[in-house]
């Protein structure tokens, strides 16, 4: 390489940023309906709220699926940046994303079967309940739906948080990593 190159930083692989930045897009779409969904009246659409919401999770889990096995498979895996101490908690917060987004996806179908009702794909297809009905569990498993989201919701801000940090603090380039290449 000559003197006046300039290197370009490591990033990470199309796809692996792809299902990054479509999971955080069916993230923050999932809470907003859910915060939409408490607050409209009945009569105002309640059930396309719902049904929308159901049918992002089914997404979401979909995306998680194919998100963890290209990891596992083909996903280019980078250093983390930073100390060694950076460095363990950027894999526990990934890890920890990782662990609430397979735990929303398991409490959000488990929640909808124990309501004994069936999931709806925008109204394609159904994918019934294994489940017997159970109105005291569900109201239990709802309860840890929400936790876990709020839980979701500020480990998922930290990292926001942590990557602005990198970009506007650190000046490195951890987060030119995810972010989509131009041109």
């Amino acid at each position: 390489m000559s003197e006046n190159a300039v290197s370009t930083p490591p990033r990470y692989d199309r796809v692996t940023i792809a299902f990054h930045w479509l999971t955080a897009l069916l993230v923050t779409a999932l809470v907003g309906t859910s915060f939409a969904w408490k607050y409209t009246p009945r009569d105002w659409g309640l059930k396309s709220l719902e049904s929308l919401h159901i049918s992002l999770g089914i997404i979401l889990a979909a995306v998680l699926v194919g998100r963890l096995l290209w990891r596992a498979i083909a996903g280019r895996k980078l250093a983390a940046a930073g100390s060694t101490a950076t460095a363990l908690l950027s894999r526990l917060v990934h890890w920890a994303l990782y662990g609430l987004l397979a735990l929303q996806v398991a409490l959000g179908f488990g929640l909808r079967w124990l309501q004994g009702e069936a999931f709806r794909f925008f109204q394609l297809f159904s994918i019934p309940s294994p489940l017997s009905p159970d109105r005291a569990l569900a109201l239990q498993v709802q309860e840890l739906h929400e936790l876990a989201a709020w839980a979701l919701i500020i480990v998922a801000g930290g990292h926001a948080v942590a990557a602005l940090v990198h970009r506007y603090w650190l000046k490195d380039d951890v987060l030119q990593r995810m972010l989509p290449a131009r041109g």
